[in-house]
């Protein structure tokens, strides 16, 4: 864990999470939620699909600026990129601070976040419908922060895919390392080293890969190795 001086808009953010998760209103913070192509077509939801989904089924949504980015200002990546939905996105657009769109404008936005590098997370409980879905940069993101800067990886749920990698089809390139958000890709003496305990399923690494040597699949699949090549999981 990193010995950091967490900043007050950081802590508070944490405090809030404990108390949430000490009266078990939530188990997790956020869930991450992989991008559309970086997923086969199979039997299962397409990821970005899914959120597509969660905006054609929730009664309203609108778009809002990404609260940690205005916050922190540490990167240039898009900032009118969070989705809200339903009673939440009503009241921010009578506040005037979030604005509707369309599907395929929402879309559209999605497709950026993944040029960008951007992880989508939603706030998550099984229990209730999505209210905010949010493009997160591990720079700026509140949850991404607590994670990768103080371990707390009990705030972030992982998607239900995981990344298969293909070692003999892949070139060393590292550009999965440099979009891999959560270091389950590195570069070691130019050669791509991966850890899939580490990875969260989002798919920023298979959408970047020039030779198309990585996919997402199910956790299951990879827990029965069907996917997996000798050595992609160690």
């Amino acid at each position: 864990m990193s010995h950091n001086i967490m900043d007050d808009w950081l802590n508070k953010r944490l405090n809030l999470y404990n108390k949430w998760l000490a009266d078990k209103k939530i188990p997790f913070a956020s869930k991450v939620v992989p991008i559309t192509q970086s997923l086969e077509t199979k039997q299962w939801v397409l990821p970005t699909e899914q959120v597509i989904k969660f905006l054609k089924d929730a009664r309203s949504f609108a778009v809002a600026p990404c609260a940690c980015r205005t916050h922190y200002k540490r990167c240039n990546n898009p900032t009118d990129i969070c989705f809200f939905l339903n009673d939440t996105s009503d009241k921010l657009v009578e506040k005037g601070y979030a604005k509707r769109i369309s599907v395929n404008e929402g879309i559209k936005k999605l497709h950026m976040a993944d040029e960008y590098g951007l992880v989508h997370l939603t706030l998550y409980n099984p229990k209730q419908y999505p209210y905010a879905i949010c493009s997160c940069c591990s720079c700026c993101c509140h949850d991404l922060q607590l994670l990768l800067k103080y371990g707390r990886k009990d705030l972030i749920a992982s998607s239900e895919y995981i990344a298969v990698w293909d070692e003999q089809l892949c070139s060393n390139c590292g550009i999965c390392a440099d979009r891999c958000v959560f270091e389950a890709r590195t570069m070691e003496n130019g050669v791509v080293k991966y850890n899939p305990d580490k990875c969260y399923g989002c798919g920023l690494c298979v959408t970047a890969c020039p030779n198309d040597a990585i996919v997402l699949s199910g956790v299951e699949e990879k827990k029965m190795g069907t996917r997996a090549k000798k050595g992609t999981f160690g």
